[in-house]
């Protein structure tokens, strides 16, 4: 058995309100995971969706394939530039914060980053991208700690 993660974010401004979708599949079982935050940004998003992907996963031994339409999130981690970029302590990279938690939940993990095209011809991540636009269309918004402390919103 295999477990597939289909992620997607979003963001209504960039920055501005925004939300991500998530829809994970391992054999019969089948979950969806969104939420919304007032201010936040597209690639923050995207990588939320990852993040909570992996959060709710109870067991490493199988092999997860993330399917993301951010070449910024499937780049940083197949390409290797979160290493590089956590030897140079982040030095001129936004999103540090939740590169570190990826960065942490990823490790007892067997993963596999794969791009697909958004908003094409893939079911999975266009219900993900559903998720996510209503998600930020919500009134229940979240607060994005890590972005709005950064850009001294809160």
């Amino acid at each position: 058995m295999e477990v597939k993660i289909f992620t997607d974010g979003s963001s209504r401004g960039n920055p501005g309100p925004g939300g991500f979708g998530v829809l994970l599949l391992a054999g019969k079982y089948k979950k969806e995971i969104s939420k919304g935050f007032r201010f936040t940004t597209n690639n923050r998003m995207e990588l939320m969706a990852v993040i909570a992907g992996l959060q709710v996963l109870k067991r490493t031994d199988l092999p997860i394939y993330i399917y993301s339409d951010s070449r910024y999130v499937v780049n940083t981690i197949e390409k290797g530039w979160l290493k590089n970029w956590l030897k140079t302590g982040f030095k001129g990279k936004k999103n540090s914060d939740l590169w570190k938690v990826y960065h942490e939940l990823a490790k007892p993990f067997n993963i596999k980053m794969i791009w697909v095209k958004g908003h094409a011809d893939n079911p999975y991540n266009n219900h993900c991208d559903m998720l996510a636009t209503k998600a930020a269309d919500g009134t229940n918004l979240e607060i994005d700690e890590g972005y709005e402390l950064e850009n001294g919103r809160n």
